[in-house]
């Protein structure tokens, strides 16, 4: 936002008060202050002018050949195609070797075959409007000779505030509340300002109706009499200074009141508007209106709409309508000066795309006090450049609002004890009054009275008038003291500490990047993934209208990022550690049941032909999952497909993880659905295997976990046994690794599995695992007969499950 240092001189006294030190103390107090800048620092190099003699080019009808006095030297000859220059006039001139906006230099050349030594300026060359009928005349009170800026008085400074840091305080966007900031810092007084109605006539009001609870306020004046005249220079300067473009007095001063207190304002064709009144209500489905820039909207029941009668002609607090555009030639307007939900005018103008002044402002939640003030302010500053201008009946004033002014107990222990600074009482007391609070009471306890201004969104609690005092004593003038305090180890929480381990282990050995994403997804993301019509979690305000819905599992937010990442790298693997929420298991609140999970995605691209029975993601996510669950001491669980799979799991290749006695899986392993595949992108150029796993971290918190701690180096030399099982097709693998261990009696201290054949000579329905076995014994070296009896146990327990121990 931009603030200009004469117009705050407007409403406090900045004698003695330099810009840059205003800037600085703003910041220290009140708000970032991003920028400082002189304005119209260009005038400095354009000089006035005198034109001593003017006369007709005598090879060009339109153009002028001027005498001009700058007050040095000898008198310039200037050639100038303006319509209104004439001799006697002051005016701005750009001598040679000057730059003007638009990195314009002005240089000594010949038009027409007459010599030409600099330029007689326009207001739009100089950056100052867009008037370019003619030249620029100066007031004849501008001494020859001097610098434009000096001469007219614009010896102005331009402030850049962050607008962030405004956020919370509405009434500092305008002009009048920082002035109000000002003195606070200052301690000095806030000039007196008039913003009452002036005489008004004892016509009929105009007819106003409010339809809608988002609309708390509607003030509507009738004006007589305006002109759009060409505004003053003590106008127009200020408005350009803080970035607004003048137009004529009844925009500029529309313009002039929003910046003044911070309260928008619209003027209407009262000529174009109904004699049935206004009517504030909400769009219907698949209503339109084009606005005043020209653009056609479709509306939605969450816009606000200004009707005449029935006719839509604004957008509430974004934007007016062009039917109701101010015709030339129009004498008779409405003032508009209202109040609106401020949540409503920032969701119109966000889905619309007309982010306004007028929207950045209501968007505040704008104090409903200021909007009669505000139509003083307006009828007040026209009457003072028009003064035939003509009020004929009183102001209408509809609407359900209240007065947001509001009282806080302060305890001046608390004050001192938050701040850390032995502030007497009536030293917050008198700061508290300086910003303009109603401050009562004594013995520490003080009732602080919270004008309407500050009561809308920023002053609510007893810590935020505390922070008040703070700003304005200045956090650098606290004492800095050592911090003191008992230390104690946090609190051993659980989940918190599996979380971590799970974090470490992926993002180290795994080497897997760890994605944080939204709970909200996207529409189309559900569709794709099977779960459009599972029940979800709606959002009320959704920042993006498709991300309506919290969702149910991890895995899908994590299934959305695999194809930019695969357009980046060959080799992708993600996890997520989040909660989904189901609705359907809530509580006796409402409240739904939230599910925390590991989601784990591995893509790469797809392996050749002759690649190994284990080079694909399925069996390398498989290894890292089973890694995962070693590392955090929980049992080895039973790997199993007669599970219900969720729709992004391949129909074929997809396992349960069980434990114990569970009839839902606590994790889920599985290639990607190859259909939800292409639909995620991962097709072409990208076509990947993909293998996806979700975790419960709730199941994994109810596991008994198994002990550990230091594992000695063993004494006596392992012996290693490979082992080749044919079994049935069915036959899970966790069952020949429980049967090998079963065998061992305590001295298997390794399994791997090194191969998986299926082929004809094995008969239908069969297949071959190898394994690599290390026998170990704590006790003793293990001899050719231990070997011997571990391979007759293993025998028989693989007959016992239908299959056989094969031998060379």
């Amino acid at each position: 936002m931009y603030v200009s240092y004469r117009w705050l001189s407007r409403h406090v006294d900045l004698t003695g008060i330099a810009p840059e030190q205003l800037a600085e103390d703003l910041t220290l107090s009140t708000a970032e202050v991003e920028g400082l800048e002189p304005f119209a620092a260009h005038l400095s190099d354009v000089t006035v002018g005198l034109v001593t003699e003017r006369k007709q080019h005598e090879g060009a009808d339109k153009l002028s050949v001027c005498t001009v006095d700058v007050g040095a030297g000898e008198p310039l000859q200037i050639v100038c195609g303006a319509p209104n220059v004439d001799s006697g006039q002051k005016v701005a001139v750009a001598t040679v070797g000057t730059v003007l906006p638009g990195d314009f230099k002005i240089k000594k050349s010949k038009i027409r075959g007459v010599e030409s030594r600099g330029m007689i300026c326009s207001v739009r060359e100089l950056d100052l409007g867009d008037e370019h009928d003619g030249i620029w005349v100066l007031p004849e009170g501008c001494e020859v000779g001097s610098p434009v800026r000096e001469a007219l008085g614009l010896d102005d400074w331009v402030i850049e505030i962050d607008n962030k840091s405004l956020t919370h305080r509405p009434d500092l966007w305008g002009h009048r509340g920082l002035a109000g900031e000002i003195a606070a810092i200052y301690e000095r007084e806030l000039k007196p300002f008039d913003c009452s109605l002036p005489n008004v006539g004892g016509g009929t009001s105009y007819p106003l109706r409010v339809d809608s609870p988002d609309c708390p306020r509607y003030i509507g004046l009738t004006i007589e009499g305006a002109q759009p005249l060409a505004s003053p220079d003590w106008l127009r300067f200020l408005l350009l200074a803080v970035g607004q473009r003048p137009i004529d007095q009844l925009v500029d001063v529309s313009n002039f009141v929003m910046l003044d207190l911070g309260q928008p304002n619209h003027t209407f064709d009262l000529e174009r508007l109904s004699p049935e009144g206004i009517t504030v209500r909400n769009a219907r489905a698949g209503e339109k209106m084009t606005t005043l820039d020209g653009g056609e909207h479709e509306l939605i029941p969450a816009d606000l709409l200004i009707c005449s009668a029935d006719e839509p002609v604004a957008l509430a607090g974004v934007m007016g309508g062009e039917g109701s555009k101010v015709a030339e030639g129009t004498q008779s307007l409405l003032l508009e000066v209202a109040n609106f939900a401020p949540a409503v005018v920032r969701r119109t103008a966000m889905r619309l795309g007309l982010r306004t002044d007028a929207s950045a402002r209501f968007e505040k939640s704008l104090d409903p006090n200021l909007a009669m003030s505000a139509a003083g302010h307006f009828a007040r500053t026209l009457v003072g450049l028009q003064p035939d201008v003509r009020f004929p009946a009183p102001p209408s004033d509809v609407g359900d609002w209240h007065d947001p002014a509001h009282t806080i107990t302060l305890s001046c222990d608390r004050v001192r004890s938050v701040l850390g600074t032995d502030l007497a009482d009536g030293e917050i007391a008198k700061i508290l009054t300086r910003l303009r609070f109603d401050v009562e009471g004594e013995g520490g306890a003080l009732r602080v009275g919270i004008p309407a201004a500050r009561a809308t969104k920023d002053i609510g609690i007893e810590q935020d008038l505390i922070e008040e005092v703070g700003r304005i004593h200045r956090y650098a003038n606290l004492p800095e003291r050592l911090l003191r305090a008992d230390v104690k180890p946090p609190p051993h929480v659980p989940r918190r500490v599996i979380v971590r381990k799970i974090q470490d282990r992926l993002a180290g050995a795994a080497r897997f990047h760890e994605v944080l994403s939204y709970s909200f997804v996207d529409d189309e993301l559900l569709a794709k993934v099977g779960q459009a019509e599972a029940p979800h979690v709606q959002l009320v305000n959704p920042v993006i209208e498709s991300q309506s819905r919290i969702r149910r599992d991890v895995l899908p937010s994590l299934l959305a990022r695999l194809e930019n990442n695969r357009r980046h790298r060959e080799d992708v693997r993600l996890f997520e550690i989040g909660k989904g929420y189901r609705p359907e298991n809530g509580n006796e609140r409402g409240e739904p049941d939230q599910v925390h999970s590991l989601a784990l995605a591995w893509a790469a691209p797809r392996p050749g032909k002759k690649a190994r029975f284990d080079e694909n993601a399925f069996s390398r996510l498989y290894g890292v999952v089973d890694d995962l669950f070693g590392y955090l001491g929980v049992a080895r669980p039973c790997w199993g497909a007669d599970l219900d799979a969720p729709a992004w799991a391949h129909p074929a290749r997809r396992l349960g993880a069980f434990w114990g006695t569970d009839e839902a899986p606590g994790a889920v392993l599985a290639e990607l659905e190859p259909g939800l595949a292409r639909a995620l992108g991962l097709e072409g150029e990208l076509a990947s295997d993909v293998a996806v796993c979700e975790i419960s971290i709730d199941r994994l918190l109810a596991l008994e976990p198994r002990g550990s701690g230091y594992v000695p180096i063993p004494r006596y030399p392992g012996v290693k046994v490979d082992v080749a099982l044919l079994v049935g097709a069915d036959a899970q693998a966790a069952q020949l690794v429980d049967a090998i261990e079963k065998a061992g009696k305590g001295a298997v201290s390794g399994v791997e599995l090194f191969d998986l054949y299926r082929g004809e000579n094995l008969g239908a329905g069969k297949k071959s695992l190898a394994y690599h076995v290390l026998l170990q014994s704590p006790n003793k070296t293990l001899s050719d007969k231990d070997v011997a009896k571990f391979l007759g146990r293993l025998e028989r327990a693989v007959t016992d499950l239908g299959g056989e121990l094969r031998k060379g």
